[in-house]
């Protein structure tokens, strides 16, 4: 490839990137139905035959950012997975490092995350996609031996699931907590609950 074709390459990956930057922003400011190609093919400085040489449509640039938005945070989720044959004193520190990885992502890009939490019709199941995983890490866990086997780890799954999206908008967005400290402090009410020691 010439020098010219490399250039136009690296102009296409910052054109497809500005556009999906806007849109990220359109979507979560406007919602789906009231975001315009025009506004963002506009704001990004690039002509509408741009926008479709990258998306077909408004839905398929939505969709992009959703499945951004689900297969990080699927991958994140998956990562905290505990490994067998730690020492039970690290347990803490290692499932804050986990949570903190989610919450750093969610905290990353505040629009995208209302996209993907909130506002997309996959919202729901995006969230019930995480809850299973996070359910399969707990059960996992609960047979290397980390956590009580009376617990139904469903349970703990979906509260977990709830608190970390509560958090996000209460929290995390209002910069009122750190990822770090929501994580740390998620991780001690779960361990350790209300109870004084």
């Amino acid at each position: 490839m010439g020098q010219r074709g490399r250039k136009q390459g690296s102009i296409g990956v910052k054109s497809k990137a500005k556009l999906l930057s806007i849109a990220t922003d359109e979507f979560a400011t406007n919602g789906f139905h009231e975001t315009k190609i025009s506004n963002i093919v506009k704001k990004a400085g690039v002509t509408q035959p741009t926008f479709y040489l990258y998306f077909h449509s408004k839905e398929a640039i939505f969709q992009e950012l959703v499945s951004h938005f689900r297969t990080k945070l699927t991958d994140l989720t998956k990562e905290s997975r505990l490994e067998s044959g730690l020492d039970v004193n690290t347990l803490p520190g290692r499932i804050a490092v986990g949570l903190s990885a989610i919450f750093h992502f969610l905290n990353e890009d505040h629009q995208l995350t209302k996209i993907g939490f909130f506002i997309s019709t996959e919202a729901d199941d995006i969230k019930s996609q995480i809850a299973d995983l996070i359910a399969s890490n707990l059960v996992s866990e609960q047979k290397d031996g980390y956590f009580r086997k009376d617990i139904d780890m469903r349970i703990v799954a979906d509260g977990l699931v709830g608190v970390i999206e509560r958090l996000t908008v209460t929290s995390l967005f209002k910069g009122l907590k750190k990822p770090d400290e929501l994580a740390r402090e998620i991780v001690d009410l779960f361990l350790y609950g209300l109870q004084n020691q």
